[in-house]
């Protein structure tokens, strides 16, 4: 029978020293093949119980033992508060996991300002500006911040603040007036180029570990894993992802690769084992994404698994997943601290997921694979001066949970217009091989560039040994093109903004775009950067930026340099880069567009799966369970619910039965919830909050923060204690290996 924990806030000291022995107790259990059967949280009067870093916990499992909220009592959730940023813009985006400490919840608006809240009433008790009121020049996208001791720590743009906790004013003793340079310690120059950090960092004794976002294009600064102090901003210690001369992975590049070659960065985050001092990490793509004749070889560190010592960044191992990355296949989110059980005993693993619908575990200790790996061979056909890899790396189990291969037989059925119109882009853009290389006549990348997996990453049962992850089903389209001369638009600019200006699904239209920015926002933005957008300072002169300017005002050309004149101004581009639609807007594959499901990470078997997410002009057509594409993660709780927002167009926020998939409660947002969601109990009450921001791929933008609680929570309390507990392990659903219906 389920033991109940009756916490108090007085009593932190003594439940941590009883959750190590739970610990302890679920690895003897696990090692035994039992189930690990852990207590409930429920109400008790005054307890407060936190969610005190991005994902929940240090493993980033999105776990919660908080019960007061149950199977029984979910449908009757209602909204407790909500809070109002009045920062949305038009295709902004708000992705923040909120932390909430000691009943306080500190996040980030679209423009990201960082605020802190009254985590109860939803009152605002202050907040900051980095920007100081000036209107954002570019889209922003950000998850959320970290909170250590007296201060908050984030990042906008180049800049790591350090804030006072209290009172949200930048602490003059970190860096420089409150905040260090991220462009700095890079070991090459790096100075106009866009160097920023969408996902929070870890903190390991007095140090934050962090990964960082740079383009995707060139110029591109290198993807270094870096060590911050924590009270002084001083840098401690870097781990080059693009390696220098003599360090390990040096010969998978051109030799002088590591002084101008980019990306290979952490971008969705890193993940600490405390016990170990080990800290790990999953990379991108180098840059460019699409063509690599500048990078021939392997391309270690990109698209790998790594394990670092926490304290030295030195390297334990790592696992390169894909070799030479041609297709934007970075690792999406930050690996998962797991245990699985193997032959009767407990092994201590690293889950990642990728965006291909894979999920490989490796021995946390020495990262050798957990399930039997494949070589199998790669398609040789390539563009001029590219060298794809010969071979690539699959696991065999976990079954993947995104399809692998699109057919003439996949294509949308949805109406007879629509599979003509697919039909027509399917030929057009013939692919026969998942990995064939990009090129002039197009390819078809599936599973998308959006995944599979996406950056809220998965939500793993420490219980019952399931991982669930939401699913995108989309396939892309991509075509490349020779470096045109006749404009400095069309060679740096085209490729994501479209050759008419029109814009693509990841650069915004621009064709009067001097209505919303002046000349001198318009250069900040050229030489700066944004986001995914590349700084072009380093790579060109004022005249050369001026006559861009120039050319989005008066749509005046201006000539390009010859192709090898800079080692950033590569033989090819993008032509064409978005996804595959039918004639009205919709996936041009056959349903589902999106799933959600439950791996069973000892068997690596499909514990259930089901569509995710709808088009609501569909649903009222009668065509529902569609699935969609979602951005964002699930928790789950000890008591048997999987709590997850994150589809794009539907703007629900849903609950459903973690051991069978049926859907047990749901409520429409303001705006899709494109965030993973947080729980805290203060004084007794649970809550769930979850961030609408909306926007994207054309989704109307939000900025809404909006908590749930019961309507009475002693009452639910007392219902909780009825439910029957959940025996880890068990199924329940469609069996192992079956997938959706529409399948």
């Amino acid at each position: 029978m389920r033991t109940l924990s009756r916490m108090t806030f007085d009593s932190r000291r003594r439940s941590a020293s009883r959750g190590a022995s739970r610990v302890v107790l679920a690895a003897s259990l696990l090692a035994l093949g039992l189930p690990v059967v852990r207590p409930t949280v429920l109400a008790a009067q005054g307890q407060t119980v936190n969610w005190p870093v991005y994902g929940g916990d240090n493993e980033h499992t999105h776990f919660t033992t908080l019960g007061q909220i149950s199977p029984k009592n979910v449908a009757t959730l209602k909204v407790a508060w909500s809070y109002q940023t009045h920062d949305e813009f038009n295709g902004s985006e708000m992705q923040a996991n909120p932390i909430v400490i000691d009943g306080v919840l500190y996040a980030t608006t679209p423009k990201l300002q960082v605020f802190a809240l009254n985590a109860v009433t939803g009152k605002e008790l202050w907040r900051f500006d980095p920007n100081n009121g000036a209107p954002p020049t570019s889209r922003i996208r950000h998850r959320g911040v970290v909170v250590t001791g007296d201060r908050v720590l984030f990042n906008y743009r180049n800049r790591l603040y350090a804030l006072d906790r209290a009172t949200g004013k930048p602490i003059p003793s970190f860096g420089t007036n409150g905040w260090v340079d991220l462009r700095a310690g890079l070991d090459r120059p790096v100075e106009g180029l866009s160097v920023s950090a969408s996902t929070p960092g870890v903190v390991f004794e007095n140090l934050l570990i962090m990964g960082s976002s740079v383009p995707e294009a060139l110029p591109s600064a290198p993807g270094d894993i870096r060590a911050y102090d924590i009270t002084t901003g001083a840098l401690r210690w870097s781990f080059h992802t693009i390696p220098h001369p003599g360090e390990v992975g040096y010969d998978t590049w051109p030799a002088d690769a590591w002084k101008i070659a980019g990306g290979a960065n952490a971008w969705a985050g890193v993940t600490i084992d405390t016990k170990r001092a080990m800290v790990f990490a999953a990379t991108g793509s180098a840059s460019y994404d699409f063509y690599g004749a500048n990078r021939a070889g392997d391309n270690l560190f990109a698209n790998s698994v790594i394990a670092l010592d926490a304290r030295t960044g030195k390297r334990v191992w790592h696992y390169q997943v894909l070799k030479h990355d041609l297709w934007d296949r970075d690792l999406p989110a930050a690996p998962t601290l797991v245990t699985i059980t193997r032959d009767g005993h407990a092994i201590d693993a690293v889950a990642q997921i990728t965006k291909t619908g894979h999920t490989w575990l490796f021995n946390r200790d020495s990262g050798e694979p957990l399930f039997p790996i494949e070589e199998r061979a790669m398609p040789g056909v390539a563009i001029e001066g590219e060298k794809p890899a010969t071979s690539q790396r699959f696991p065999t189990m976990p079954e993947p949970f995104a399809r692998q291969q699109l057919t003439r037989n996949d294509l949308t059925t949805r109406t007879p217009a629509a599979h003509a119109a697919a039909l027509k882009t399917f030929n057009a853009f013939q692919t026969g091989h998942p990995y064939d290389a990009p090129n002039l006549k197009g390819s078809i990348i599936y599973p998308g560039v959006d995944g599979g997996g996406e950056w809220g990453g998965p939500a793993y049962d420490p219980t019952t040994n399931l991982l669930y992850v939401n699913s995108n089903e989309m396939a892309w389209l991509l075509k490349l093109v020779p470096r045109s001369d006749q404009s400095l638009y069309a060679a740096n600019c085209a490729s994501c903004h479209g050759d008419t200006r029109k814009g693509t699904a990841i650069g915004p239209p621009l064709e009067n775009i001097t209505a919303k920015r002046s000349r001198e926002q318009l250069v900040q933005i050229i030489r700066e950067g944004t986001g995914r957008m590349p700084a072009f300072g380093a790579a060109m002169d004022g005249g050369a930026v001026n006559d861009i300017v120039n050319f989005l005002v008066t749509g005046k050309d201006a000539s390009v340099g010859t192709v090898g004149s800079s080692p950033y101004l590569l033989p090819y581009r993008t032509a064409f880069f978005d996804i595959f639609l039918d004639h009205e807007g919709y996936p041009g594959v056959k349903t589902p567009w999106g799933t959600l499901n439950a791996i069973n990470l000892s068997t690596g078997k499909t514990q259930w799966s089901i569509p995710f997410g709808e088009y609501p002009k569909l649903a009222a057509k009668g065509v529902r369970n569609t699935g969609t594409d979602s951005y964002g993660g699930a928790i789950v709780t000890d008591n048997g619910l999987l709590f997850i927002a994150a589809t794009t167009y539907d703007h629900k926020f849903r609950a459903f039965d973690k051991r069978t998939g049926r859907l047990l409660w749901q409520t429409t947002l303001p705006a899709a919830g494109n965030a993973t969601p947080s729980t805290y109990m203060v004084d007794g009450k649970q809550y769930l909050v979850i961030a609408c921001g909306g926007g994207k791929n054309g989704a109307p933008s939000g900025g809404t923060y909006v908590a749930f609680a019961l309507p009475d929570p002693a009452a639910a309390s007392a219902r909780a204690r009825t439910v029957a507990p959940q025996r880890g392990g068990r199924r329940g659903g469609r069996r192992g290996g079956q997938r959706g219906a529409t399948r």
